[in-house]
């Protein structure tokens, strides 16, 4: 199930019955997609009691090494050489997802339209990121990708003026999108805010090289606005304002449009998948079912990937119709069920 350099990367980190037990939990998120303590105590397979098996799984999920700089790095750094060789565009689409109390912000490198979370942080508060938190996350990841061209994505939680000339200081490209009350300043002409541009719905345009907010001394940036043409005449839509240092409309919009592989991945962790927003471990507990996440995930990726490349995926999903324009079922479904596929093949036979 985990690939030949997994294997390398958590075997050197962790003791042998570590290990074996980081092995098991995988098989049963596959198998069973929860993350909640009690019902993996009772489905992992250890012949021991029921609260023998649950306070070894706490224990074992208060390992200080089940962190994403011991354990989760060494396997990107891996992967990344594999399949992503230097000096290759990587797109890190910035985001959050809250459920409950939680308030889970996380990096992730977007790759065939789904996102390979790359680091996390759990914020101590309901509302959004603030500048401080977005530099201490992303410093890390862009340590991670030192010699990649890095694209940074975010919504507009992110589309201010202090990231955006911190990204440029960094030697970093971003599309941020921002919001409609944002002013802006053309050449000759007073501040105005964006949504009193006037410019057609229908129409896109780019601007170079504006001032951004009324704070003089800060970069400036390009704006590129786009509307949908499939969602114009929805309500409350007012099209994509984006703020960015990369040149022309296309890459613009091209760019942004990967940020949608986030949000895919979100719904694979929680209700699509893995059962997220029902873990009620405290803290570390929880970062530490999220990097368990994070393997199991990336190995479903990997499998649904290996089932299509050998032509055999008809045996575990429906094919695309041809009035489709996006396949139904992503390579994580088809790794996660097509396991389970061959899991229950010998008892399906029997």
């Amino acid at each position: 199930m985990l690939p030949e350099f997994y294997h390398k990367c958590l075997s050197s980190n962790l003791t042998p019955r570590q290990y074996a037990t980081l092995r098991i939990l995988i098989l049963v998120l596959q198998s069973y997609r929860t993350i909640q303590i009690e019902k993996l105590a009772a489905l992992i397979a250890i012949p021991i009691k029921y609260e023998s098996r649950r306070r070894h799984l706490q224990r074992f999920l208060m390992l200080p090494q089940l962190t994403t700089k011991c354990t989760w790095f060494p396997i990107l750094k891996k992967w990344l050489k594999i399949n992503h060789q230097k000096p290759k565009i990587c797109y890190l689409a910035i985001d959050r997802t809250r459920w409950q109390e939680r308030n889970l912000f996380v990096a992730s490198l977007i790759k065939n339209k789904r996102a390979i979370p790359i680091d996390w942080m759990l914020l101590t508060k309901k509302g959004n990121s603030n500048i401080s938190e977005q530099k201490r996350l992303l410093k890390s990841v862009l340590r991670l990708l030192k010699g990649y061209q890095v694209v940074v994505i975010g919504d507009r939680e992110f589309g201010n003026i202090n990231l955006a000339d911190w990204l440029s200081k960094q030697g970093c490209q971003y599309v941020l999108r921002t919001k409609s009350n944002k002013y802006i300043r053309l050449e000759g002409r007073d501040y105005q805010q964006l949504k009193s541009l006037n410019m057609p719905s229908i129409k896109s345009f780019y601007l170079p090289q504006i001032n951004f907010t009324k704070q003089p001394d800060w970069v400036k940036v390009n704006l590129a606005f786009y509307w949908s043409q499939t969602t114009r005449k929805k309500d409350k839509n007012e099209g994509w304002y984006l703020i960015t240092n990369l040149s022309g409309l296309k890459p613009a919009i091209k760019a942004y449009e990967k940020r949608m592989g986030i949000e895919a991945m979100f719904k694979d962790c929680k209700s699509g998948g893995y059962n997220l927003e029902k873990c009620q471990g405290n803290d570390k507990r929880l970062l530490s079912l999220i990097l368990l996440i994070a393997i199991a995930y990336t190995c479903a990726v990997n499998q649904g990937q290996a089932i299509a490349f050998k032509g055999v995926k008809d045996y575990v999903c429906r094919l695309k119709e041809n009035f489709r324009k996006e396949k139904r079922h992503s390579n994580f479904w088809i790794g996660l069920y097509g396991g389970l596929w061959v899991t229950t093949f010998p008892l399906c036979c029997d």
